[in-house]
């Protein structure tokens, strides 16, 4: 009776520190190394697609850079135009043009102005 218990009390120990490895490991058995030699290539397919992520993350950061510069010189050029319309539309007065021509001796008309008539031709062609 007693190598009854005894063998009784090994075989628990043997199914327990069995039991116990399998919760220890238990992606040793996924892992193995034919497993990970099999499956190679869907690593590198991942490595590949994070790779390219990455990239476009990158890219999509530059584009934006570039967005943002000319939206800048956009708002530069949109005042530079308002600055320079507006020069024009004052210097385009009657006065200013007035101004401008005085150094030329050159004056306002005061008369109205006519319109010419064609003049009529009174020979005929043959």
């Amino acid at each position: 009776m007693p190598n009854y218990a005894l063998q009784k009390k090994c075989n628990k120990m043997t199914t327990e520190s069995k039991n116990r490895n399998k919760l220890k490991n238990p992606l040793k058995s996924l892992f193995n190394y034919q497993w990970i030699i099999d499956n190679i290539p869907f690593f590198l397919f991942l490595s590949v697609l994070a790779i390219l992520y990455i990239a476009n993350g990158h890219r999509a950061d530059q584009i934006i850079r570039k967005i943002n510069a000319t939206q800048t010189e956009i708002k530069e050029l949109q005042f530079n135009y308002k600055t320079l319309k507006s020069e024009v539309m004052f210097k385009s007065g009657e006065e200013q043009i007035v101004q401008a021509a005085a150094p030329l001796q050159l004056k306002l008309n005061k008369e109205m102005p006519y319109s010419l008539q064609p003049a009529t031709n009174h020979t005929t062609q043959h």
